[in-house]
């Protein structure tokens, strides 16, 4: 992918260098829907950081002044419509950084992609990823009542959370843009 400049930061595909920031923030997953991703080691962290970076839908979030990797998104093309994401280093977190990124990634999604609608999965008790998909100006569409499971309980049967769906319209995004 052509990298993306916002005022603080850089969007830009995954370097194998990425791979100790990488490990920073997934050798421990805020979000439950990341902990399939944990990263055991630094090992893990080398060989995930490689696979990313022959993927242009997983998207490196760096520093501008440093090139620091703080977090990523992704975005998942299915043909129009385009699943969208988050997972940033807790560390960074409450500095508008993600804020940041991913209305530059839905402004380059609509406006170089044509995408025609974006959406995103966020369970219930991330109220965070709520806030921001409602300051991304996206509504929620629905809620999926024991729609996922990423955990086990102590007997190992599977603890099913609940997801809302949000979605974006481009016709929705550019009226947003124009205010």
């Amino acid at each position: 992918m052509t990298p993306i400049e916002t005022d603080r930061l850089i969007l830009r595909n995954f370097r194998r260098d990425d791979a100790d920031r990488l490990f920073a923030y997934l050798k421990s997953p805020v979000a439950s829907c990341f902990l399939s991703l944990t990263l055991r080691d630094r090992e893990a962290a080398i060989a995930e950081a490689a696979k990313r970076s022959e993927d242009d839908e997983q998207i490196a979030v760096c520093l501008k002044e440093n090139d620091q990797l703080i977090g990523d998104l992704f975005a998942h093309v299915e043909e129009d419509t385009v699943a969208v994401g988050w997972n940033f280093d807790p560390a960074y977190s409450g500095q508008g950084y993600a804020l940041e990124a991913a209305r530059a990634l839905f402004a380059h999604l609509f406006s170089d992609r044509a995408a025609r609608r974006l959406y995103a999965y966020v369970e219930d008790h991330n109220h965070p990823s709520q806030r921001l998909c409602e300051r991304l100006g996206m509504r929620r569409e629905g809620l999926f009542l024991d729609y996922v499971s990423f955990r086990t309980d102590d007997a190992g049967q599977p603890i099913y959370e609940n997801t809302m769906q949000y979605a974006l319209l481009r016709r929705e995004w550019e009226s947003r843009v124009a205010e």
